[in-house]
């Protein structure tokens, strides 16, 4: 099923008419009357279905939204341009049943669900966003993850959308959720390497990972007309089940990544040390005192606490 655009009549002369028609019908039932001929009747009957035909073929069409028309079961166009139209009345429904409304949480607890007369043949252009639930899912690893997305859509094309799927709301948010639960188990949550570029991941990927979101859900959505303007990630986290293993491992990376800058520090100032005492010439140390000299200079630069001094009051050459 493809759009297409559908030439409609301006309103405005065809309301002009039919208010003319209106206002005929009695002058012709006072002569029908008066004069006793039932032609006059007639005519005045034939100008009542004429001022209801064009009558109920009058539609308005609101900025941004776009009117489909089916005659006698087949689809005949769509109306975009907005403004005051005509078109044949028995290409216009007039009712589309009851729709289904979901009650919404208030409360701790849902509401009552209900239903609303809507007319289905109206289609609003305009951009939507909603925000999926928080969907726990296990990423590209097995670790159960908690994901939730905002997705910005528009219908553009409104064949598919009313002809294509039963209902293309509900169609949006339910392959919305399907398309995010595909993409958290595509990838994994963070790094498990020293190496960061080795992989995308959720958490250090954004840009990309929302790239592959708007990707699979053009590729869901194009068959009810729906047109992807933008969709990211909004809540992402751990499970709390691993929440807490998750942060210690975490921690412990930090711990790590200090350390080794710790380290290397240290023997940089070390070898600064020993590089400068012996350009001086302050003290000649053979191998053991330097072994020793360095194993002291590192306790002491990498140690967590503070290093207490100890007092020397031998020579150099005592133990």
């Amino acid at each position: 099923m493809e759009e297409r655009e559908l030439g409609v009549v301006n309103g405005w002369p065809m309301l002009l008419l039919t208010i003319f028609n209106w206002l005929a019908v009695p002058a012709f039932f006072f002569l029908a009357a008066r004069y006793d001929a039932w032609h006059f009747g007639a005519a005045g009957l034939i100008l009542i279905l004429t001022a209801l035909f064009f009558n109920f073929g009058l539609f308005m069409v609101q900025p941004n939204e776009a009117r489909v028309l089916v005659l006698f079961g087949k689809y005949a166009g769509t109306v975009r341009e907005n403004g005051f139209h005509w078109a044949n009345p028995f290409s216009i429904p007039k009712f589309s049943g009851l729709v289904y409304m979901p009650g919404k949480e208030a409360q701790g607890r849902k509401t009552q669900q209900s239903f609303d007369l809507k007319n289905k043949y109206r289609v609003s252009l305009r951009m939507r966003n909603f925000q999926t639930e928080t969907l726990k899912v296990n990423d590209q690893r097995g670790n159960p993850v908690e994901i939730g997305a905002v997705v910005v859509w528009r219908v553009v094309d409104t064949a598919k959308a009313l002809f294509d799927v039963e209902a293309y709301e509900d169609y949006v948010h339910i392959q919305s959720e399907a398309a995010l639960r595909h993409l958290a188990s595509s990838y994994p949550y963070d790094h498990m390497t020293d190496d960061p570029m080795d992989e995308l991941t959720l958490l250090g990927s954004g840009d990309e990972i929302n790239a592959a979101l708007v990707t699979e859900l053009e590729e869901r959505l194009s068959r009810a007309g729906v047109a992807v303007v933008e969709a990211r990630l909004m809540h992402l986290a751990y499970a709390q089940e691993i929440a807490g293993a998750m942060l210690r491992r975490q921690q412990a990376e930090a711990i790590i990544a200090a350390r080794k800058k710790i380290v290397a520090g240290a023997v940089g100032m070390v070898e600064m040390a020993l590089k400068h005492l012996s350009e001086n010439r302050m003290v000649e140390l053979n191998d053991e005192r330097k072994a020793a000299m360095i194993s002291n200079l590192l306790v002491v630069l990498c140690g967590e606490k503070e290093a207490e001094p100890v007092i020397n009051t031998g020579t150099l050459n005592q133990p």
